[in-house]
């Protein structure tokens, strides 16, 4: 492979995780590079799989290439967000314990002290 095919690569699997990222609901917290790992392992997945299906022979832009890069983007940011750990709960809100309701209104208003006489 030649250095342009290897700079295409890189930028075709970083377009191709962005674009996985972006389908996945909800916050991943993987950084960019992950992101951009998970895309060139998805477009090279994508590309094999078309290849062994016969999809890749268009005349066209090979949009069921594409949808499958992305497709397998998008369950590799979501196997790695799991994989890392980094899919955790949020944690409770200050003041209350966990997994008890916040407190109304009148909790936040300042208790008023009976003077004994």
């Amino acid at each position: 492979m030649e250095i342009s095919g290897v700079v295409s690569a890189l930028l075709v699997g970083a377009v191709v995780g962005v674009l996985g990222r972006l389908v996945v609901p909800g916050r991943q917290h993987i950084g960019t590079l992950w992101t951009v790992v998970a895309g060139i392992a998805a477009a090279l997945a994508g590309t094999a799989i078309a290849r062994a299906t016969g999809l890749s022979d268009t005349s066209g832009p090979d949009w069921a290439e594409w949808s499958a890069q992305v497709l397998l983007a998008a369950l590799g940011v979501a196997a790695l967000t799991r994989v890392k750990g980094l899919d955790r709960p949020r944690p409770a809100r200050r003041g209350t314990a966990a997994g008890a309701a916040p407190a109304g209104r009148a909790a936040a208003l300042p208790h008023h002290r009976e003077e004994k006489e």
